[in-house]
């Protein structure tokens, strides 16, 4: 069962015969399968003692019978402090600040902030992304420098500050009283730290233009987890949008370039990889849907899941041995650590542009600028790093967002129309 992934993943791309340099892995231990299961280990030796001791709490009956020095804090992490909310018109959503005496050019100003913040944070978080794990440091004429390998220690570098903001926006503005159990969190800490992972680690394998049209087609594994994790339905203009999706993106993947270079080769490692972080990341926003019919804000949420990703990430980096070495890195090169820090302020930010906007707009022009954001993004992509796209993988990216923008007008119909149903009709969920 193992075996074969092995021997794909050495294969050359799908769509030419091109070889692919056969120093992407420099030994065993940096070959992307091995870095997994390492990491993943590291994890398991954090949620195991966890799990037993979430476990040996509740069957003591701890919430009625404990009264030691820890109790608080037991409480907070196994127990929670409040029940669920029982009706919820939409708990994943800040309710969205209605402007009642706000001029039309505040009102443009605002949107143009909070879209320039987004394509800003996000368009450089993208370019910086590519450069870290595609290009080398400390290059000269004799020396041909050297690449950095370890994913986990960006990851943890991002969550490291999203953690920081969050909790300082946390102790700085009110917050609603926090009820859920603290390890409730964990679940969607990991599979968004797997996630980001595999987001990183794809690049060594694909392009970058190629990973964000896979990810702007995550639409249709969340369509599935929907139905798998929350038990959603979903209109026949979802399923339509989603297929088109599919298409375009069939059409992108399917594409060969006369010249097409190293770093454009779609490896299947690369494919896996992909679809990895689409199945993390498509986990994670039902999970965390799920965990806000507790009361709780966005930015309690972002708190809550970054404490478990600092945990589990400086965990397993400890364990490997890997976060002195990924420090000694950043001594060697200057450089490198200005990239990683501004990634991680660029991901902070970034994050808290997206509460803003949903709060003082709606999801639907969320939408419309991130969407936008993906198409600046393969155009800079193409632009920064020479990568090549054919007329028919370019009318793939056409369809794609053609789809996007599709779907983002069919929801804001179907959300005019539910306001009009009678008191007793429910409107079908959507993603």
């Amino acid at each position: 069962r193992f075996c074969l992934p092995l021997v794909l993943a050495s294969l050359p791309t799908m769509a030419t015969g091109e070889e692919i340099v056969p120093a992407l892995q420099d030994s065993w231990g940096d070959f992307w399968l091995f870095r997994f299961f390492v990491n993943a280990a590291g994890y398991a030796s954090i949620v195991v003692p966890g799990f037993l001791l979430i476990q040996y709490f509740k069957r003591r009956n701890y919430l009625e019978t404990g009264r030691s020095i820890c109790f608080p804090v037991i409480k907070s992490c196994v127990f929670g402090s409040e029940v669920k909310s029982a009706h919820q018109d939409d708990g994943s959503l800040p309710p969205r600040a209605e402007p009642t005496e706000s001029s039309t050019a505040r009102q443009v100003f605002k949107l143009l902030f909070c879209a320039a913040g987004l394509q800003a944070s996000y368009l450089t978080w993208g370019v910086l992304q590519e450069r870290v794990m595609t290009r080398t440091y400390g290059a000269t004429e004799t020396d041909p420098g050297e690449k950095f390998k370890d994913s986990q220690f960006l990851v943890f570098m991002n969550r490291i500050l999203a953690f920081t903001v969050a909790g300082l926006y946390c102790a700085l503005t009110k917050q609603p009283r926090h009820g859920a159990p603290m390890y409730k969190y964990s679940f969607a800490s990991l599979s968004n730290i797997l996630s980001s992972w595999c987001q990183y680690e794809a690049l060594k394998y694909i392009s970058f233009p190629t990973q964000v049209l896979a990810k702007a087609s995550k639409v249709i594994p969340v369509m599935m987890m929907g139905k798998l994790v929350s038990r959603k339905s979903y209109e026949y203009w979802e399923y339509l949008t989603a297929a088109l999706i599919s298409v375009g993106v069939s059409m992108f993947l399917l594409s060969s370039a006369p010249n097409r270079t190293v770093s454009t080769v779609t490896t299947f490692s690369g494919v896996v990889l992909l679809a990895g972080y689409i199945i993390f990341d498509s986990f994670t926003s039902n999970w965390q849907d799920a965990l806000f019919t507790y009361k709780m804000s966005p930015v309690q949420m972002m708190f809550g899941v970054n404490v478990f990703s600092c945990l589990f990430t400086v965990g397993s980096l400890l364990e490997q041995g890997a976060l002195l070495e990924s420090l000694r890195f950043m001594a060697r090169h200057s450089e490198f650590t200005a990239h990683a820090v501004l990634l991680s302020v660029c991901s902070a930010c970034g994050q808290l542009f997206i509460f803003y906007t949903i709060n003082q707009f709606g999801a639907a022009v969320f939408t419309i600028i991130m969407t936008l954001r993906q198409a600046f993004a393969i155009l800079l992509s193409c632009l920064i790093y020479g990568h090549a796209v054919t007329v028919v993988g370019g009318l793939g990216i056409a369809v794609v967002f053609m789809a996007l923008f599709l779907r983002v007008y069919a929801r804001s119909r179907m959300k005019k129309r539910s306001k009009k149903l009678p008191p007793g009709e429910t409107p079908v969920q959507k993603v």
